[in-house]
């Protein structure tokens, strides 16, 4: 009597439907360790990410998490690129539906305040890694100054588009605008996180509006007619 042959359900699924479910297996599972990661960074920064910190607080093997990175350097790489896609989903493209002009850098600037708000407790990656990588070269702080300098982009060209609806003074300086809005941000931080001062908040926005008030485009004068023109 021949032997039955028996085939597992896993033998029985064609090859790219194998790899396609190892795929999305793998990158859930990297989505779960650079979320930890994330957590661990807003507490003890960048520097302190390592594979072995992070096998920890995860459950996983150190070569588990290895195998996702490859090195500490690119697990710091991607840590920065994630919190900059989520910042660019919060603070940016929520504000992109608002008009072009002051109404939508005024929205830049308050969900960059939730933002900062939300991040007292925890830090912000963005300022605690210029911090810890201002002095530094490499991969790293490269990563880190390029998603920065990706931010003042966009928040100068937010800047530029109120000046030309005719909202903001062109003769103002666009850099400088964008310049003092970055520190207003910094200052709360500072306040806020170091100082515990608990009128940081406020006195961001009246920063703000101070900043608005003091760049904004001067109505046109009116022609007054002279008595000449007038006869």
């Amino acid at each position: 009597m021949a032997s039955r042959k028996t085939t597992s359900k896993v033998e029985t699924l064609p090859m790219p439907e194998m790899g396609r479910r190892v795929l999305i297996k793998g990158q859930q599972t990297k989505s779960v360790i650079i979320d930890a990661a994330l957590g661990l960074a807003s507490q003890i920064g960048l520097e302190g990410l390592s594979i072995g910190a992070l096998a920890e607080v995860t459950g996983m093997s150190k070569s588990g998490v290895f195998a996702h990175f490859g090195s500490r350097e690119e697990l710091q790489i991607s840590v920065i690129r994630e919190y900059h896609t989520r910042f660019e989903a919060e603070v940016f493209y929520a504000a992109m539906q608002k008009p072009r002009g002051v109404p939508r850098l005024q929205a830049m600037f308050d969900n960059w305040m939730v933002q900062t708000s939300a991040e007292i407790d925890s830090g912000c990656i963005y300022i605690s890694g210029a911090v810890e990588f201002d002095d530094r070269t490499g991969p790293v702080r490269d990563a880190l100054a390029s998603t920065v300098s990706t931010w003042q982009t966009a928040l100068r060209r937010a800047v530029e588009l109120a000046q030309a609806e005719g909202q903001l003074s062109r003769d103002s300086d666009a850099y400088q605008i964008a310049f003092e809005i970055h520190g207003l941000i910094l200052a709360l931080h500072y306040e806020a996180r170091f100082l515990r001062n608990p009128g940081a908040a406020e006195r961001a926005r009246q920063g703000f509006s101070h900043i608005l008030a003091r760049h904004a485009q001067a109505p046109a004068k009116a022609v007054v007619p002279t008595a000449k023109a007038r006869r």
